[in-house]
């Protein structure tokens, strides 16, 4: 019942101070994209805003590997996807500017979806099919052009149940289009912060470790399948090998 309750306090304190500060943080996006569409403010604003989601969370994070990572260049990101939770932690720890797919019903919300396109997250309408994919080519193809790097679940969806899904081939299809390394990261704990299906956010540890890339030059067609492997194995090693 305790628990129940410091759940309870923690999660209404975590919406009333976190809701506020993503209407700030939006609009701070859209009226920065008016005068300039880019510059390190503008990548501070979404750090600063996952950053504020752990702390009155009460997450308390720890980032491996990031000697893995080249600041001066771009990459498709791959990650496991445990928890809503994830795109917060993301944003605050990764070193690198990152841009997200998302869904199209993401944009019908107010102010949120203009900041998302100022922002120049890529959109993803399900239903339109082979006209999808090349709008997400294009996006990807434009934010890895402005130095960004392209972040992407491969899992497509949340695990339900904590245990990793297989991963779809868009990603990876991305990556060796685009000549891009393929950079995984793999979460551990945010699931039991904000497990899916749950109105309750808890505290706890979370651990994003980064990986080495995996180089794309030179492959073709038929090696998308080994590209898909590597990245799975090495992210369901690091997951598995943490305690729930």
């Amino acid at each position: 019942m305790v628990t129940l309750l410091v759940n309870g306090l923690r999660t209404g304190l975590v919406f009333a101070v976190a809701v506020p500060v993503t209407v700030l943080c939006a609009l701070a996006i859209i009226l920065h994209t008016m005068v300039r569409p880019t510059g390190p403010i503008l990548e501070w604003i979404p750090r600063f805003w996952g950053r504020m989601w752990c702390v009155t969370a009460g997450a308390k994070l720890t980032i491996e590997g990031l000697e893995n990572i080249d600041r001066r260049r771009a990459y498709v990101v791959v990650s496991n996807h445990q928890s809503s939770f994830d795109i917060f932690v993301h944003f605050a720890v990764m070193p690198v500017p990152i841009r997200f797919l998302a869904k199209t019903e993401l944009y019908k919300i107010p102010l949120f979806g203009t900041a998302m396109r100022k922002f120049g997250i890529v959109e993803v309408d399900r239903a339109a099919g082979r006209a999808a994919h090349q709008a997400v080519n294009q996006g990807a193809a434009e934010t890895t052009r402005l130095g960004r790097s392209l972040m992407i679940y491969p899992e497509g969806t949340r695990s339900r149940d904590g245990t990793m899904l297989p991963f779809k081939k868009g990603a990876f299809y991305i990556a060796r289009n685009l000549g891009l390394p393929v950079l995984p990261v793999a979460i551990t704990g945010t699931r039991a912060i904000w497990e899916p299906g749950s109105k309750l956010i808890r505290s706890g540890r979370i651990k994003v470790a980064v990986m080495a890339p995996i180089p794309t030059e030179g492959l073709n067609l038929k090696d998308i399948d080994d590209l898909r492997n590597q990245a799975f194995s090495r992210i369901v090693g690091v997951v598995e090998a943490e305690p729930d």
